[in-house]
């Protein structure tokens, strides 16, 4: 009953209609904006974020998924419209509807579940259903299906949906990682992380940030590990490169491989420092300081961090995952 009233309900929510505007495409040359601007971030993920769910009406780790967790720290609230997106389709699943993959129940799981712990500290039944259905999807093995799309770091293995799963539960409020289907569900999670090691400098630290939320991932040995190592990839300006977290072949026609030693760029940055805030940086560390000094400086003119696609030119999608995790350093690390 309480279902099919949850179901009835969130059908019946209004999506916000507001017009937004459409970021042109993503370029290298782009220019710096004169200063760090939060109403241009702002302005820049909701054309990327809410244009997506219009356009495309779905979740993607690369786009609407970060939005969610990023865009609610900005002032205006056009990011409800993508929640109550979300919320519509969980209900479809509860109704009968089939979601479109493994990979997209846990994603949506996660978004549900970090704009719950950022906004209200409860658990919405949207949330719980998501987060239901996560477990029942999960593979024997512990992990999930994951889109095997060849688009690095998010979309090509396993061990990624893995961490966002655990990611996913680790932010649920309201005790929900208690539960006897969540304990059951973690149990397999973590046997698989205790036999299959992260592929990459990325991954680890996919694993670090989870291992702030769900206990027992990581030891505090591999922590610390794991921390010395993010930090000694700090590049001289302050940043760090997507590039120099793993080993990614290109799939342009032309083949040009991914430089470690690239220069900085806004997911490898934004990303680097939120998870190490999260693990427990300062912001007054050097590290952090250094980073949050190269985050200001190098906003684009559209609102967004630029990052390089590791897969290839055509689309850098990457770069409104990276221009999220600006968004969340600088929140994090309190900089104004």
């Amino acid at each position: 009953m309480r279902s099919s009233l949850f179901a009835l309900v969130a059908l019946a929510l209004p999506l916000i209609a507001a017009d937004i505007p459409t970021p042109k495409p993503t370029k290298p040359d782009e220019p710096m904006a004169k200063a760090y601007s939060a109403e241009k971030a702002a302005e820049y993920l909701d054309g990327v974020g809410i244009g997506w769910t219009r356009d495309r009406s779905c979740i993607t780790c690369h786009t609407n998924m970060p939005y969610l967790t990023a865009r609610p720290l900005l002032k205006g609230d056009g990011w409800k419209e993508v929640r109550e997106f979300l919320e519509k389709d969980v209900a479809k699943w509860q109704t009968g509807g089939k979601p479109r993959g493994d990979a997209y129940v846990v994603a949506t799981a996660f978004a549900l579940a970090f704009n719950d712990a950022q906004q209200t500290g409860k658990l919405h039944d949207a949330t719980r259903a998501a987060l239901d259905k996560m477990w029942d999807v999960q593979a024997k093995d512990g992990a999930w299906n994951w889109l095997k799309c060849e688009w690095p770091p998010l979309e090509h293995d396993d061990y990624y949906g893995a961490t966002l799963a655990a990611l996913a539960v680790g932010y649920a409020p309201g005790d929900y990682a208690k539960t006897e289907k969540a304990q059951a569900g973690l149990k397999k999670l973590k046997a698989y992380f205790a036999k299959v090691s992260a592929p990459d400098l990325h991954h680890r630290a996919m694993l670090l940030w989870a291992s702030t939320k769900v206990p027992g991932l990581m030891t505090a040995d591999e922590r610390a590990k794991t921390v010395a190592s993010l930090k000694a990839k700090q590049r001289k300006d302050g940043g760090w490169s997507l590039p120099s977290l793993g080993a990614y072949k290109r799939r342009d026609a032309e083949k040009t491989p991914n430089d470690p030693n690239a220069e900085s760029d806004g997911y490898g940055t934004g990303f680097v420092a939120y998870v190490l805030l999260t693990a427990g940086e300062k912001p007054n560390d050097d590290t952090i300081g250094n980073a949050v000094k190269w985050l200001k400086a190098n906003q684009r003119e559209s609102g967004r961090w630029y990052t390089r696609s590791l897969n290839n030119d055509k689309a850098h999608y990457i770069a409104n995952a990276g221009t999220a995790f600006c968004v969340l350093a600088l929140h994090e690390a309190k900089a104004k």
